[in-house]
């Protein structure tokens, strides 16, 4: 995998090329990233830029040996940990390790659930344990087969546990010519003594532009629905990719459009739209329900004077612009939390026409009727 095949994060491949060339590699390093960045095919293509024999100042050269097997992933010196589900037949990370190798090649932008579906984890819980720690350590006390360092990259510590503090000497102390990459989404469930053992690379959220250039190209979509998508996923590719798979919506439109039967108190309107909701399907409707969320708390962009951070398109902005004048932030916290739960019960398989109707009658009631839940988090002096 090389910088070029990886969607945005310019300044942060930047960073790691100059790493290399001023000689500056940290022995352990945590990339630190929001879930859908770029974080593990950043990780490979720096280790493949490290390894690479024939090296540019941009890029590895994708030509000789090395990379020709960092490419297909089976590089001697290229290890991987991972969260996996273990059982009498897979007790190490390397018992799946054909899965993992299909994974990635396949599309290195995907999450713990969509590696989930990839193996038989039934009701397991995924952890990497510590006959996975032991494996690690044996692993990296062999010498280098052929390149001149051996990377380990692991996916998601978080699932390390206290198995982790086995590591912790390796990682402290590595044998000669090891580098260690570890791929994190959530810091704070990272153990602390493995955390301050390791130089952290924070890497950020894609850019809106780009995920709406990369829909534009990788599907073909019209620059409108590519924008509504690009705000969908905020940052995230593997978010972007699930409303690929998902049939063309009219997101903001309905929203917009529910919003103002509940300022209308237009009852009928809803009972229509809740047939019309229910027959969506779950993921759709899950989609519908984000986009909402999203859009209120723009909304309450707009109503703190902060216009300037509001990342709507410029047709969906308006509307926004002209909601605001009806709503107050008491309302707008009000309306997400409202969403929050229908979001939850969603995933949950809750009846969908129940759900939306009773969504529906909770919006008229903080829209049309300005009653909001009991409490003093929605007190606003």
């Amino acid at each position: 995998m090389q910088f070029k095949d990886i969607i945005g994060q310019e300044t942060i491949k930047q960073h790691l090329v100059q790493t290399v060339a001023e000689n500056r590699v940290s022995h352990a390093q945590l990339f630190l990233s929001p879930a859908g960045s770029g974080a593990l095919p950043l990780a490979i293509a720096y280790a493949q830029y490290i390894n690479c024999q024939q090296k540019t100042a941009q890029d590895s050269c994708g030509q000789c040996a090395s990379c020709r097997k960092y490419e297909r992933l089976i590089h001697p010196d290229l290890h991987f940990s991972y969260p996996f589900f273990a059982s009498k037949d897979i007790k190490i990370a390397t018992d799946v390790l054909e899965e993992w190798r299909s994974m990635v090649s396949e599309n290195p932008y995907f999450d713990l659930d969509i590696w989930r579906s990839k193996l038989s984890a039934d009701n397991k819980q995924a952890n990497i344990n510590i006959a996975e720690a032991h494996d690690i350590i044996k692993k990296l006390s062999y010498k280098a087969f052929e390149a001149d360092t051996k990377v380990l990259i692991m996916w998601l510590p978080e699932y390390l546990d206290r198995e982790g503090n086995a590591l912790l000497k390796i990682i402290e102390e590595p044998p000669a010519n090891t580098l260690f990459i570890l791929v994190a989404q959530n810091q704070e469930q990272i153990l602390t003594t493995i955390l301050s053992r390791t130089q952290i690379v924070k890497i950020p959220k894609l850019a809106d532009e780009v995920v709406k250039q990369y829909l534009i190209v990788k599907a073909n979509l019209s620059e409108h629905q590519a924008e509504e998508y690009s705000f969908l996923a905020d940052g995230n590719l593997i978010e972007a990719n699930a409303l690929l798979a998902d049939e063309v919506n009219n997101n903001a439109g309905y929203f917009a459009e529910w919003l103002r039967m509940a300022y209308g108190n237009r009852v009928p309107d809803m009972m229509a739209f809740t047939e019309t909701a229910a027959s969506w399907g779950r993921e759709n409707q899950k989609n519908f329900i984000k986009y909402g969320i999203n859009f209120l708390r723009e909304c309450g962009l707009i109503l703190s004077s902060a216009e300037s951070l509001v990342k709507l398109p410029p047709q969906h902005f308006e509307v926004a612009k002209k909601l605001s004048g009806v709503l107050n932030m008491a309302m707008v916290e009000a309306l997400i939390n409202e969403l929050e739960k229908a979001h939850y019960h969603i995933e949950r398989n809750a009846n969908p026409k129940i759900l939306f109707l009773d969504v529906s009658l909770q919006l008229v009631k903080i829209i049309k009727f300005k009653t909001l839940p009991k409490g003093t988090q929605y007190i606003y002096t």
